[in-house]
Formats: structure tokens, sequence, C-alpha cells
């Protein structure tokens, strides 16, 4: 990650995820968080929880997708509930979701960073800072 910025900065809203390579039927299970898996929700879309409680209405998915260079990121959606249909908001750049998580619940936005920072110790994805 950039040096010196750190979770819970405004300048952390636009660090952005990316993987070294796609997420396929074949590698998917590989990236499991609190053991949830991730499901494919559309075509090169995938989605797995990285914060859900029984006893809190907020919730939060990772989005796993391809963007318009090609590169596959982690991005970060809210769950919501309207007229008892669940949805996904619009996807939230990884730094951005994680502070959004972060001033709901410290303790799971560290244990998300950490998860997407041994994703980087392995060599699998880094950490960018998105242009404005």
């Amino acid at each position: 990650m950039e040096d010196n910025i750190s979770l819970g900065e405004p300048v952390f809203d636009k660090m952005m995820f990316v993987l070294k390579s796609p997420i396929t039927d074949d590698n998917h299970k590989y990236y499991k968080f609190n053991d949830e898996e991730m499901q494919e929700i559309a075509e090169d879309v995938w989605a797995m929880p990285a914060y859900m409680k029984e006893d809190d209405d907020f919730s939060m998915f990772f989005i796993l997708t391809k963007i318009e260079s090609g590169e596959t990121v982690i991005a970060f959606s809210q769950g919501e509930m309207s007229d008892g249909n669940f949805s996904l908001s619009e996807p939230m750049v990884s730094g951005n979701g994680l502070n959004v998580l972060n001033s709901h619940d410290e303790k799971s936005a560290a244990s998300v960073l950490h998860f997407l920072n041994q994703i980087s110790k392995a060599n699998e994805g880094d950490w960018r800072m998105i242009e404005d």
C-alpha cells in the first residue's frame, strides 16, 4: 500500500485493490473470507460478504469484477433491503468501502484490510491510487 496512507483517512478513499489475475470458476474458492465463498452474481462479477451480522442491518460485500482497463478489482457494495427485496449498492472503490465499514465497525474493517493485504503479500494483487 502507498506509504503513510491509513484506513480511516480521507485519502484512503482513493485506494483501489487490483488483482493480478481474474476471478474464475477454477480459482474463486481460494479467496474465502470468514468461511464465506464467492458467488458469481453476473457474468464476471463475483460477490462475497465482508461484513454481515444477524443483529445488524448494515452489511458490506466484496465485489470482484473487471473494469474498462481489463484489470480485475476488488470493490465494495453495501447490502440494502427495500420492500423485502435485497440488493447491492453501486460499487465503491476499495478504500472508500473500507472507510465506510471502518466508520461502522473498526475491528471488522481492520480484518478485511488484513485479508486484502494477505492477498498482496502472496503477490496476487496490489493497492493503487486512483485518479480523480
